[in-house]
């Protein structure tokens, strides 16, 4: 019988995500899984719900809102600024820059550039979006004690 997947097993799936439109957002590369260990917080909270209790072989699809991805759109998020917050950087819609906030530092893309202004939002990317993912899963071992204490899984005896 196959181990279930729980918290603290080692996993690796392949995968493909999907915007409800079908747009392929991102898949596990060149035929290689995706390894994490169960339970840390390393995927979505939605995927991960969705790997609770399955064995290797099982393929399935989830669909996952984005209560349970990346959250909802907040147009809070969205603030014009003056264009010289950003010095003498040629800045550009779709660029990425980390912003201190009250909050703390954050990650924002702009998305208009005009002569005095740049309009940013720091929403996630993906924040809003309705998600589809398909999965085979094609791993379920027991985590290493030094896997659990770095965190993360290590391949081909690294055990940095």
């Amino acid at each position: 019988m196959s181990e279930a997947i729980a918290p603290n097993k080692v996993v690796a799936i392949h995968y493909t995500v999907k915007t409800a439109e079908g747009q392929t957002l991102d898949q596990s590369k060149e035929g290689n899984p995706l390894s994490f260990i169960h339970g840390r917080g390393m995927l979505i909270p939605g995927l991960e719900n969705a790997l609770e209790g399955k064995e290797i072989g099982e393929k399935f699809t989830a669909e996952i809102g984005p209560e349970e991805a990346y959250g909802e759109r907040h147009e809070g998020l969205i603030q014009t600024v003056p264009r010289n917050l950003f010095g003498e950087n040629d800045v550009q819609p779709g660029m990425q820059f980390r912003a201190s906030t009250d909050q703390g530092d954050q990650s924002v893309i702009i998305v208009e550039v005009n002569d005095d202004e740049v309009t940013v939002d720091g929403n996630h990317p993906l924040a809003g979006v309705n998600l589809n993912f398909d999965v085979e899963v094609v791993e379920v071992r027991d985590a290493t004690e030094q896997e659990l204490e770095h965190g993360h899984v290590h391949t081909d005896g690294e055990d940095h």
